[in-house]
């Protein structure tokens, strides 16, 4: 199955520092003062900075990246819920769905909708430790974001109110539900984190925190919680991209320099916590493979082991050469199995886990002497150089791909601030790694993991309890929560901004507009025929590969389904020269990747490498793609775990809605069945079908090949010699089947017992792909209805009726079929209600189509969406398959920007009337049938169960 719960990704990026001369310092504007600047002379990755304080104490980061016309910006504070009150868990990720709802200058849900016409996208995220809000934008939207996100900072509790209070409550309760309750194993980090730490530790909760929490307390709570954590002095601005360091300097003095100073904050003390004995703890779900995951307390974020630590992870669990996948997953006794290190400012834990098969075979007790064993064993085998080997060349590969994104950057440059007060702390870092010798991790593993202290929790189908690890012999303390003691609005000191010097009531109009930068393209055709569609790209010393093979699921015999995709995983395995250990250690120590993935008409080779490394990382490339050794005892194991991945895949809404949409709309063909298979269809296979289907359709021809990085054409004919040799079977074709039609609304209904949310699903057909026809125009009708954050659906659904998290809707297509979603998941009990407003949404878009400031809206935020498309070398490889997929025009970019700029609103409201009438559409719904059923018969249309295909 190979489904990770939870990953561990290490990004190490290393710089040096320079003093800034003199007179630098002395053109700063009043009130901002530089504390240093890191340029790039060393020989080592850098993320150059210069780093500078307000008065107030506002620390500001700026990295000018001149290679594309955009901006990012991220406001870090230094709160997360281990500043949170005993008693008012999910305060700080409550807070950051305040901060969009509108400060004294800009109105409600203004924030969003104006970065949305800028053509930006924006977000905020909340973890242990930290709160942080970004935006992306064209970079002559830079100062308005600025000013956006001032506002908020000094002048947020004026525009508070109780009524926003209470519809954000609801939305976050929303969001545990859709995130936690009615989410396969979306108890488990609650669970463990209840039993790991005392009730005393800010750890002990989730972020998310505990809705009876929420329910006791009231917005004056919450202002004192802003007035609290939300000061300059606890805040980092970081800006990075295509900026003017100076006039950047100038507008954040005007809109932030004013802003008092908030309470003194001090970095909070180290808080590693230790058990005094194994504790086992059992959790019921709806789930049918049962999960063991096991925790011990380890050190703190930054401590001198913790780079030891993260190489133990790697090593128990961290991919195919580690001892957890060799003992347990290669020899089919787990679906999966890893391990990852989890470190938060005050604690960090070892996490190992290992999910069952469903059924008899995932007891967990026989689960956890397996694990234990191979744990266990590692005493006596110790750690060799070569994995520490493997993983330094991850890192190292990591750092460059890590300078890709103007987003990754300024991330990394706020977070090391945050921590350590030193965006530099990356060559810290990167140093600590290359130090680390195999003797520092069995010193940790000795240290923090053998013969020590755990929790064990088993998560076992609901009833199942017998098939825990152990009988559970802990349960965690009652919460300690003091008694509520309502703030006073006589306690509240707003602190805003006094006396500005400029009239912040009016919005900084951008600059003149940028122009997205679509990339140069060349063309050539290898020997044999492959289409080779490339791009220059000299920002980092990579190349990325995307090879498409006419081999995707359209090709599949009917009742084989699954066969495109259990192909491509077959040829991740061994290769009749190496075994796939071998392989993935040559990969590891060069910090290359080669994947395989099936899609619906073609299959992926993708390739990632540093440019020094390319010859050597394609010849693996060579080896996988034509000397795949088809064994036996692998594809018994990934049948298996193809087959458990079902099992997964069924117990999730997302899941059992998308299914139902496709048998909706396309019935028993091959737009209708699931993209994995069935679990007849796997069952079904052999070898000898994979051998078919591989001799078959992985062919040179009709294969095309987009290529982006820093490498020039003629070295990529010299390099690709051997694609271009490739000989195979013809190219296939396909016949579009008669899709079926339903004259009539309907109600689907999925049975999810108890499930907490229901997720709905309003689904008609549509039409095919085609970047400059109606479909896409399709798109821009439905942008101001459903396609953006501030759509009409959303704000009714979410921000007026607080029923969902989210609200949406899209249009999509492939070369044969369309179809038109709108979705929502809302709260069990509103079921019925949120359909009602999601057809009446579509009823008077329908009937009177959109607004003036509607249709100007959409020209603005589609518009400029396009200078963000384009940044990273994944963007640009997406772009050039598209065009060779679809056959476009080079310049279908700007024939789309042109439709945008001058279609008409009467002929979006045509598009609205055509497609957008709710006695068109069919309605699925995936919730408790015997509470919803009684309910969704008084819409008076046929309701009819589906069970989606297993």
């Amino acid at each position: 199955m190979q489904k990770r719960i939870l990953s561990l990704v290490l990004l190490v990026l290393s710089g040096c520092s320079s003093q800034t001369p003199p007179e630098q310092a002395q053109s700063l504007p009043d009130g901002v003062h530089l504390v240093e600047s890191v340029s790039d002379t060393s020989g080592d990755v850098v993320i150059p900075y210069s780093k500078y304080v307000l008065d107030n104490g506002l620390t500001v980061i700026l990295h000018e990246d001149n290679s594309d016309p955009i901006v990012h910006v991220d406001v870090t504070y230094h709160v997360g819920s281990a500043r949170e009150q005993l008693g008012k868990s999910g305060f700080a990720h409550f807070f950051e769905h305040m901060m969009f709802q509108g400060s004294k200058h800009v109105g409600d849900q203004e924030h969003f909708r104006l970065i949305t016409e800028a053509g930006g996208t924006m977000n905020g995220t909340t973890n242990r430790d930290r709160t942080n809000y970004f935006e992306t934008v064209p970079s002559n939207q830079l100062e308005k974001v600025l000013w956006l996100e001032s506002d908020r900072m000094g002048f947020l509790l004026s525009a508070v109110s109780q009524h926003k209070f209470e519809i954000q409550r609801a939305t976050v309760k929303n969001e545990r539900a859709q995130r936690y309750e009615n989410r396969p194993y979306g108890m488990v980090n609650e669970r463990i984190g209840e039993a790991l730490f005392p009730r005393t530790h800010p750890y002990s909760w989730q972020p998310i925190g505990y809705v009876e929490d929420l329910d006791r307390v009231d917005v004056n709570d919450l202002k004192a919680f802003f007035l609290r954590w939300y000061g300059p002095n606890n805040a980092t601005l970081t800006i990075g991209g295509d900026i003017d360091k100076a006039e950047t300097l100038a507008w954040v003095q005007k809109y932030f320099g004013g802003i008092p100073r908030g309470p003194k904050v001090d970095n909070p003390p180290k808080v590693p916590v230790t058990l005094d004995a194994d504790r086992y703890l059992t959790l019921e779900d709806n789930i049918q493979q049962p999960m063991l995951m096991m925790a011990w307390p380890t050190s703190y974020k930054g401590a001198p082991d913790d780079a030891s630590l993260d190489m133990l992870a790697k090593v128990i669990g961290g991919g195919k050469n580690s001892i957890l996948y060799q003992a347990l997953v290669k020899t089919g006794k787990v679906v999966d199995a890893g391990a990852y290190h989890d470190c938060g400012e005050l604690a960090c834990t070892l996490y190992v886990y290992a999910i069952g098969q469903s059924g008899e075979q995932g007891r967990l007790d026989r689960i956890y002497d397996d694990v234990s064993t191979v744990l266990s064993s590692l005493a006596q085998r110790g750690v060799n150089q070569q994995e520490l080997d493997e993983m330094k060349g991850m890192a190292e590969a990591s750092a460059i791909f890590g300078l890709q994104s103007v987003h990754g950057k300024v991330a990394q440059l706020a977070a090391y601030q945050t921590f350590y007060s030193d965006p530099n702390r990356l060559g810290t870092e990167l140093a600590n790694l290359r130090s680390v010798k195999p003797a520092d991790v069995e010193a940790v593993y000795q240290r923090y993991v053998a013969n020590q202290p755990k929790v064990v929790l088993s998560t076992v189908p609901n009833g199942r309890t017998e098939m825990a690890a152990a009988k559970a012999n802990y349960s965690p303390a009652e919460r300690l929560i003091p008694e509520h003691k309502s703030v006073q609005n006589a306690e509240l000191n707003l602190r805003e901004p006094q006396h500005e010097s400029f009239d912040r009531s009016v919005m900084p109009e951008p600059s003149e507009p940028v122009t997205a930068q679509v990339p140069e393209l060349y063309r050539f055709q290898l020997a044999n025929g492959i289409e080779v569609l490339g791009t220059q790209y000299d920002e980092t010393p990579t190349v990325e590969l995307q090879l498409v093979l006419p081999a995707g699921r359209r090709y599949e015999p009917e009742g084989k389904e699954g066969l495109a995709e259990l192909t491509a995983a077959m040829l991740a395995e061994d290769s009749k020269r190496h075994s796939a250990e071998a392989l993935v250690s040559r990969l590891d120590r060069l910090g290359s990747t080669v994947t395989f993935s099936s899609g619906m008409y073609g299959a992926v080779v993708s390739v990632t490498t540093l440019k020094k490394h390319l010859t050597e990382t394609l010849a693996i490339m060579q080896e996988r793609l034509f000397e795949p050794a088809f064994n036996e005892d692998d594809f018994s194991r990934v049948k298996q775990q193809a087959l458990e991945g079902l099992v997964y895949d069924h117990q999730r809404p997302s899941w059992l809605v998308s299914q139902a949409t496709r048998e909706v709309l396309y019935g028993n063909t091959v737009f209708g069945r699931p993209s994995d298979g069935t679990l007849a269809s796997v069952q079904s296979m052999t070898l000898a079908d994979v051998k078919a289907f591989y001799q078959r359709f992985y062919t040179p021809n009709g294969a095309q090949l987009a290529v982006v990085g820093d490498v020039q054409p003629a070295a990529l004919t010299s390099e690709l010699a051997f694609l271009a040799s490739w000989q195979g079977a013809p190219a296939p074709s396909y016949v579009t089947p008669v899709l079926p039609t339903r004259a009539k609304p309907a109600i689907w209904l999925v049975d999810k017992p108890g499930a907490p949310q229901s997720t709905v699903r309003l689904v008609r057909h549509a039409l095919p792909y085609d970047a400059t026809g109606e479909q896409f125009e399709l798109q821009l009708a439905n942008f101001n209805l459903a396609g953006n954050f501030n759509s009409r659906m959303n704000l009714n659904l979410r921000e007026d009726k607080a029923y969902t998290y989210g609200a949406g809707g899209y249009q999509s297509g492939n070369k044969e079929a369309g179809l038109s979603v709108f979705y929502a998941e809302v709260r069990a009990d509103v079921t019925l209600a949120s359909i009602k407003e999601m057809l009446k949404e579509l009823d008077n878009y329908s009937r009177n189509g959109v607004t003036d400031d509607e249709l100007a809206f959409m020209r603005l935020a589609v518009g400029q969406q396009e200078a963000l498309s384009y940044e990273t070398p994944s963007d640009k490889a997406d772009l050039l398959r598209q065009i060779m997929t679809y056959q476009l025009e080079d310049n279908f970019v700007s024939q789309r920007n042109a439709i945008t700029a001058s279609i008409s609103k009467d002929r979006l409201n045509a598009l609205a009337a055509k497609w957008f009438n709710p006695n068109d559409y069919q309605i699925i719904v995936v919730g408790d049938a015997q509470s919803l059923l009684p309910q969704l018969k008084t819409l008076n249309m046929p309701v009819h169960p589906l069970k989606p295909v297993q």
